[in-house]
């Protein structure tokens, strides 16, 4: 009996998709190749010359497309609908942002050697307990990966473990990112208040304003995509992978079957929230700041709609989502921004409603070449369907 029920998520990936990893990779690559050498071999002067602004703004698409792609492995593949995920995204921003600002030195404001400048202007007579060691990239790097996973552990094992599940996780989920929002405002909790953290200058040793750096970082943001779509691609198509998918169509069965559902879930949402803090960890040094405002529960949903417009339970999908809504983002708020928020929502639900599988459902419709060898993959055994068997 098929553990598939009738729910709209993409229930395989076919021969179609994999040739979708292939147009992925390969566009990607070609990408940052082009953009590296339109910045750092061809002359300013040439029309064919990539700014430094352009790099950087690709930068954080990519980080972003990151954070996409850490929600849709648990939205799109396990059916849980997060709208937290901007708290672990800002939360690998903010182990970064701590490496930063020790990195800065005597050239703050106020010339301290050890003390960030809003804690001399604070008058903070020692760094806090929680500062030290920040001054070591190794130890901040590994900061980025323990303390949002710690965070998603603790609250993934009390939720799973009392199955909550649906909306009332969503609205959890999303009172997480609200409550830490609320802790980072305030200046006695030692991130810089409603400022946050900025002013940043190097980072191991090289200076962040420098071109070089931007296309380092810029390079870097692309591998890390890309190691990370082809890890989580593999993981998907592994027997835990295969588990996921089948409690997200049918948990209760899933689960009659003997798997301890709870276990799948909670670490699968300890990996996707390490995705996310990578993410934001990368895009604090191409941004050049970081503050509060990056937990906002707004920024968490306006995931989801990227995830959504690409096409949830693809991985790519949610990728091209990500850059596509993005990119919008920044043309149409310089030319419209009294209406972006608008268009923003208008265009979920558009998508909602006549993209239920996004722009890249639309596309796989289209260049189908055999609907009905598509139809027989509908009909395959929950084994072949990624269900557990």
């Amino acid at each position: 009996m098929s553990l598939a029920n009738t729910m709209s998520y993409p229930r395989r990936q076919s021969l179609l998709s994999d040739e979708g990893s292939k147009w992925f990779l390969s566009v990607l690559a070609v990408a940052t190749v082009v953009i590296i050498v339109g910045n750092l071999f061809i002359p300013e002067t040439s029309a064919l010359h990539v700014s430094t602004y352009t790099v950087t703004l690709f930068g954080k698409y990519l980080c972003l497309a990151l954070l996409a792609l850490a929600v849709d492995v648990i939205w799109g593949y396990c059916g849980i609908l997060s709208l937290g995920h901007g708290a672990f995204f800002a939360l690998g921003g903010y182990a970064m942002g701590m490496y930063l600002m020790r990195q800065i030195g005597t050239r703050g404001v106020y010339g301290d050697p050890v003390l960030a400048d809003f804690m001399v202007f604070l008058n903070w007579q020692e760094l806090p307990w929680f500062w030290l060691g920040f001054d070591q990239f190794w130890f901040a790097m590994l900061m980025v990966l323990i303390v949002p996973g710690t965070l998603a552990f603790v609250f993934g094992w009390l939720a799973f473990r009392s199955r909550v599940t649906g909306v009332y996780l969503s609205i959890m989920t999303q009172a997480l990112t609200y409550a830490l929002l609320l802790a980072f405002f305030r200046n006695e909790m030692g991130f810089g208040g409603n400022n946050g953290l900025t002013d940043f200058k190097e980072i191991v040793g090289f200076d962040l304003q420098s071109n070089s750096t931007r296309v380092t970082l810029f390079t870097l943001s692309a591998a890390i995509l890309a190691f990370a779509y082809l890890l989580s691609r593999a993981l998907f198509q592994s027997k835990f992978g295969r588990v996921i998918v089948s409690i997200r169509d049918a948990e209760a069965r899933t689960r009659f079957l003997g798997y301890k559902t709870e276990n799948y879930k909670l670490w699968l949402f300890v990996y996707s929230a390490i995705l996310a803090a990578i993410a934001g960890a990368l895009y604090v040094p191409q941004v050049g700041a970081i503050n509060p405002g990056e937990f906002a529960p707004l920024n968490s949903i306006e995931v989801v709609v990227w995830v959504a417009v690409g096409g949830r339970g693809t991985l790519y999908g949610a990728i091209l989502g990500a850059i596509l809504v993005n990119y919008a983002k920044t043309r149409f708020t310089a030319l419209f921004p009294e209406v972006w928020l608008f268009a923003l929502g208008g265009l979920f639900v558009v998508t909602t409603i006549f993209l239920p599988k996004g722009v890249v459902g639309l596309l796989s419709a289209r260049f189908k070449r055999n609907p009905v060898e598509s139809e027989k993959t509908d009909d395959q055994t929950p084994a072949q369907t990624g269900g557990a068997a």
